[in-house]
């Protein structure tokens, strides 16, 4: 995995590219409109410099190789609704987490999770051929819990007091996988969608 590459992936649905500055302005509407979106998040949200933070932060983070973020653009909509990224990634070990994940609450339940989600997957395990993807959840945060249980991730085990909130909260934290061996099984069972449209 090149951090320095910029990773498109494309379907019918949406795209995702590489998180810029450049794309503060698409975003903001988002973070200005639903403050609470990361209140299971540890970062600061909701107002124009902590979404700035948050951007400069996320490429930060993919110069020091250690986050890989994006940019989903909804192509029903016609317009940028969300974020999420490629994080702790181990090329060693060949398996990463899939996280910081937020989409506008207009889109939310529309199936463009489950679209994005499929996109994601398919380049870890089928493009770069890693074997592990993990899901990393605020124990409270039952939408995000069902939203991976969804697409077949298995639950593994809560850490106790593992991470520290914005408002000093210490949370429990959910690990969910998906391993390389279960994905083709995934493919033909919950994403039978994706292969059926050629994406």
């Amino acid at each position: 995995m090149n951090f320095k590459t910029s990773i498109l992936l494309e379907n019918e649905r949406l795209y995702v590219q590489p998180l810029e500055i450049k794309h503060f302005n698409d975003l903001k509407p988002i973070a200005l409109n639903h403050p609470g979106l990361l209140k299971y998040s540890p970062s600061p949200f909701g107002n124009e410099e902590n979404l700035k933070a948050y951007i400069e932060n996320a490429i930060s983070e993919r110069r020091n190789q250690r986050r890989y973020p994006f940019v989903i653009f909804d192509k029903k909509l016609n317009r940028f609704t969300g974020s999420t990224s490629f994080g702790n990634i181990s090329i060693k070990d060949k398996r990463l987490e899939i996280g910081w994940t937020w989409l506008d609450p207009k889109v939310q339940g529309t199936g463009l999770n489950k679209s994005c989600k499929h996109l994601l997957l398919q380049y870890c395990f089928d493009q770069i051929g890693f074997e592990r993807v993990e899901f990393k959840i605020d124990s409270r945060n039952l939408q995000s819990r069902r939203a991976v249980e969804k697409i077949g991730a298995i639950f593994e085990g809560e850490l106790r007091s593992h991470t520290l909130m914005a408002d000093g909260f210490r949370r429990n934290t959910v690990y969910y996988s998906i391993l390389k061996k279960e994905w083709q099984k995934l493919k033909e069972t919950i994403f039978k969608e994706f292969n059926e449209k050629n994406y």
